[in-house]
């Protein structure tokens, strides 16, 4: 995690906190772009053609409590390849948040 927090936190406008299920999330003012659960797993959600498209690629998988429901996804984080893509797919939902609704104001 302490790579993953390192380099999304260093984004302008993201900042990250502790959820009530143990999850880190980061968020871009008060949209989530994405949260982990310690070092082991990434959770995001992406509209559900973006969605399709990284589950083909086998970049993500299920959410496991919306199992069988696109939208939702899940990122083991086994190896630093896992982590290095992590960070691409929290980079995704980053450009989205910033290109829809601009930089959070301070």
């Amino acid at each position: 995690m302490t790579t993953i927090a390192e380099e999304v936190e260093a984004w302008p406008g993201v900042h990250a906190e502790h959820g009530s299920r143990g999850e880190y999330a980061f968020k871009v003012g008060a949209r989530e772009i994405g949260h982990v659960h310690g070092d082991r797993v990434l959770h995001i959600g992406f509209p559900k053609a973006v969605w399709h498209e990284l589950h083909d690629a086998g970049r993500i998988d299920y959410h496991p409590v919306f199992p069988n429901k696109p939208g939702f996804g899940s990122r083991d984080l086994r190896s630093e390849d896992d982590v290095r893509d992590a960070i691409e797919l929290l980079r995704l939902n980053y450009d989205r948040v910033i290109e829809r609704y601009g930089l959070p104001t301070p």
